[in-house]
């Protein structure tokens, strides 16, 4: 997979790309990021990227053209083009595995009030949200999307059915994890996961995965 981010805080994604997991994927070849700064993409010496919004109001607007010059760089294979936007389509399980399948993804990380409305309708792009909540940019929600879908490309994680384990795969959180030492502070481990009958485990882990559904999330029973 290719993934080609626009911003105008390539740091903000540079260092991270480098650690974990995702890091050692793009080193041995598995995904290919790049990331550019929207301001080589202005055509003024002050590297201009925004102005003020039409019919008034608090903060400035992301101005069209450096978008969809930086864009459209990137050729007629730019992929699948996603805004990341607190009013965008809420990333979850669905999606994130939907977007796996993509053999490229374009995400321009907006500042300020927005991105002109045009770089959505004339790209055109789609608009995505990790959460109901509003950041001060889309750097963060560019790296939450790029680790939750590079996470499930074959050969990123080390034991391809540790993501088949995760939250949200069967509709419920994931159960609770424990390890060594098998008391602490008073606190034990259940003697169930000590017993080594593997049915009684697997028994455990899904009342307790549901459980805490129940406890933490529970309008993923409703659904």
């Amino acid at each position: 997979m290719r993934i080609d981010v626009v911003t105008i805080f390539p740091a903000m994604l540079e260092g991270p790309l480098r650690e974990s997991l995702l890091g050692k994927a793009i080193a041995d070849g598995l995904v290919e990021v790049r990331v550019h700064d929207l301001r080589d993409f202005t055509q003024d010496r002050h590297r201009t990227v925004d102005d003020e919004s039409f019919g008034g109001g608090p903060g400035m607007v992301m101005k069209p053209e450096p978008w969809f010059a930086a864009v459209e760089s990137l050729g007629e294979d730019r992929g699948r083009v996603i805004m990341l936007s607190p009013a965008g389509r809420q990333l979850d399980r669905d999606l994130v595995h939907e977007l796996s399948s993509e053999p490229h993804l374009t995400l321009l990380s907006g500042r300020y009030e927005g991105i002109d409305e045009r770089v959505v309708d004339g790209l055109p792009a789609e608009e995505i949200s990790i959460g109901d909540y509003v950041l001060s940019g889309g750097e963060l929600p560019a790296l939450v999307l790029i680790e939750a879908v590079t996470r499930l490309i074959p050969g990123v994680i080390g034991r391809e059915e540790s993501h088949e384990r995760d939250s949200f795969e069967d509709g419920l959180l994931d159960h609770p994890h424990y390890t060594r030492p098998a008391e602490y502070r008073g606190m034990e481990v259940p003697e169930v996961l000590r017993s080594g009958h593997h049915a009684e485990i697997e028994r455990w882990r899904r009342e307790a995965a549901l459980d805490k559904t129940r406890r933490n999330r529970p309008d993923l029973l409703e659904d």
